[in-house]
């Protein structure tokens, strides 16, 4: 997409000459780059209306919009949005940065990647889709930057993956992130099951098990304690009886 943006020279820089530029509603900005292959040109300070250059900005291009940036009172110039500049709490345009282009020249840029259609792996065999990388990064001329890479991933199933190289095939551009990127893939989410706690013992058809005291009612701890104590009594009373029948022979 390309876009027409008008600009002014401006002479004198600093915080009040950009504070005089906001209240009159532009911005200060500057254009530096080559304004021919191999010519260096010095940076050119402009100003610029704020708001056609916020619609160019929140259009489907982007940054990556080419702008004809027509300077009055000098050529116009090819650039690219290099760098802006926001208020922190307004969001207002503060500052601008374009960078010329030289329209037989590749050059770099970053591009979104949309996804268009709904995966058969999600509609019909419930799979999820992982959009893993949302932007490639290109090498393309100017004038062929793409708004978007947009992937179809309607025959998508289960397992099936889409990387850099499969969406590179016969485009205008050449990928300068790794073709062997994933940029999506379905995948399935599996549910751990519920197992029950190790030595836990099922519980009978007819309720819960019964505590296993409650069943064998007395321990048999507490049983040979209780014929120990009886044994001790036995003893006792015998001791006793022998000592009458003693006391006895000696009357």
């Amino acid at each position: 997409m390309e876009a027409v943006l008008d600009a002014v020279k401006r002479s004198t820089k600093g915080k009040n000459e950009a504070r005089r530029l906001r209240v009159a509603g532009q911005i200060p900005a500057v254009v530096y780059g080559a304004q021919k292959a191999g010519d260096a040109a010095a940076p050119e300070s402009v100003a610029v209306d704020p708001k056609p250059f916020m619609r160019i900005l929140h259009s489907s291009s982007g940054l990556n919009t080419l702008i004809t940036l027509k300077i009055a009172g000098g050529n116009a110039a090819r650039v690219l949005v290099r760098n802006v500049q926001l208020d922190p709490v307004t969001q207002h345009l503060l500052h601008a940065d374009f960078f010329r282009v030289n329209m037989d020249k590749k050059i770099t840029v970053t591009v979104p990647v949309t996804l268009r259609g709904e995966a058969r792996g999600v509609k019909v065999d419930g799979g999820v889709l992982d959009f893993v990388h949302r932007e490639i990064e290109v090498e393309v001329l100017p004038a062929e930057i793409p708004n978007s890479i947009e992937i179809d991933v309607t025959d998508l199933g289960i397992g099936d993956a889409i990387h850099v190289r499969d969406v590179a095939a016969n485009a205008a551009w050449t990928p300068v992130t790794d073709s062997d990127l994933m940029l999506v893939h379905i995948i399935t989410i599996k549910v751990a099951e519920e197992t029950p706690a190790e030595g836990a013992a099922a519980a009978p058809a007819g309720g819960a098990a019964e505590p296993e005291v409650a069943k064998k009612g007395k321990t048999d701890k507490d049983g040979d304690a209780k014929d120990a104590k009886g044994g001790d009594k036995k003893d006792d009373g015998k001791k006793k009886d022998d000592g009458k029948k003693k006391d006895d022979k000696k009357k």
